[in-house]
């Protein structure tokens, strides 16, 4: 399942008891700032929940096109990463059943 920004918004609207449109904006203001602020390279932090930052990366000048096999050159450039919060980490790290298997993954005979 995904969650968009406008099922953020309606969340937000739900709780807050505020309108549907005003939480929109509020969530889209929301994400315009962070981004903007990614772009600059700046580092957010949001206790509770993680750390989204930019990163550099190297130039590889030995890359090889799997299609061709042709050798090329990737140059530096910056990506992104999430790095989730203690709380995130702990509800994920619950295992799914006591089992360890999940519900729907049938038993397999050896």
């Amino acid at each position: 399942m995904t969650t968009t920004k406008k099922d953020l918004a309606l969340e937000i609207s739900e709780r807050l008891g505020v309108k549907k449109q005003l939480a929109y904006e509020v969530v889209d203001t929301l994400f315009k700032a962070m981004r903007e602020s990614l772009i600059s390279g700046d580092r957010i932090e949001i206790r509770g929940f993680g750390v989204l930052g930019v990163k550099d990366t190297k130039p590889k000048p030995a890359a090889r096109n799997p299609r061709t096999g042709e050798i090329v050159y990737v140059p530096a450039r910056k990506k992104s990463y999430f790095k989730a919060g203690v709380l995130i980490k702990k509800a994920l790290h619950q295992p799914l059943d006591p089992t360890g298997l999940e519900e729907s993954e049938p038993m397999r005979k050896s």
